[in-house]
């Protein structure tokens, strides 16, 4: 099944507005936000997820009901086990190495 799995932007990683620590029922990772650059997302936001892709903005209420339907489908635990098998931290990293070597150079 493809889940989309509501997530909350805990804080943003890079400059370019490419990665996101979220939060998702108390397990955070780093997922890739580039999608949403546009919708300018930011700390608390509510984005949906899949497959470590934010791919839309919700509400905080969009996000409250779609944790409770996957609590009655039974779909939680599997939600949570996506989330943490993917994480963007050694990407994020490497963006943020490459624009600290950026900025030195201008210097």
């Amino acid at each position: 099944m493809c889940l989309a799995i509501p997530g909350q932007i805990v804080r943003l990683l890079d400059d370019e507005g490419q990665y996101a620590v979220v939060d998702v029922s108390g397990v955070r990772r780093t997922i890739n936000i580039g999608l949403l650059r546009e919708d300018g997302v930011k700390p608390d936001d509510w984005v949906l997820i899949h497959v470590g892709f934010a791919m839309s903005k919700i509400s905080g209420e969009q996000a409250m009901d779609q944790l409770r339907l996957l609590e009655m489908l039974g779909e939680a635990s599997v939600a949570l086990e996506e989330v943490s098998g993917y994480d963007f931290a050694e990407r994020a990293e490497s963006t943020n190495d490459r624009q600290a070597r950026s900025a030195e150079r201008s210097e």
